[in-house]
């Protein structure tokens, strides 16, 4: 298990440039933009306007903080983004674009390239089945201060810290309080 701290995220701007993120892990830890198989990230939503595209990579994305969210999708649907609602899975190839409910939002994204990993977002939930599982990662993604016990370790932890969860580790959490939690699991695909 490892303890991501949410001081140490490296920020940077959004790869079109109109907005902010707090970058919690990437994967190879030396890949940009162009060539990670994974990203999960915290973006600052300040402004409505269109989201970054990314070829080839699926995004699921939930929010964090704000009055919610509208995600115009090319389909000419919209979807509305919510606290305590879910998470949102859709194509990075899509051109998306945001209008928030009130002030700035806040919201957790994960990316995975096709073809290298598949993930599945959750919020409130980190149950992992009793038997063999080929997940590479789980993350449990903090929306509030928590005190967990985690493989019998007391931690605390501050709003947006992540557990991190590597294949083979024993996933034993117990939650101390009432918290607003987010999991993603990370596998990887076999390629033939």
């Amino acid at each position: 298990m490892q303890i991501l701290r949410r001081e140490d995220y490296r920020r940077m701007p959004w790869k079109n440039g109109q907005g902010m993120t707090e970058e919690i892990l990437i994967s190879p830890a030396d890949s940009d933009l162009e060539d990670f198989d994974y990203r999960l990230s915290i973006a600052h939503v300040g402004a409505d306007g269109p989201f970054s595209t990314f070829p080839g990579v699926d995004r699921s994305i939930a929010l964090l903080e704000g009055d919610g969210m509208v995600l115009s999708l090319p389909d000419g649907q919209s979807v509305t983004l919510k606290q305590d609602g879910h998470p949102l899975a859709f194509s990075g190839d899509w051109a998306v674009s945001s209008h928030n409910l009130g002030d700035e939002t806040v919201d957790l994204n994960i990316m995975t390239r096709r073809g290298r990993f598949r993930h599945t977002m959750q919020r409130g939930n980190l149950e992992v089945p009793h038997r063999q599982v080929p997940t590479t990662k789980t993350l449990a993604i903090f929306n509030g201060d928590a005190t967990v016990i985690a493989n019998g370790q007391t931690i605390s932890l501050r709003r947006f810290d992540t557990l991190v969860f590597s294949s083979g580790d024993p996933l034993d959490l117990t939650i101390t309080v009432q918290c607003d939690l987010l999991t993603v699991t990370l596998d990887a695909e076999h390629l033939t």
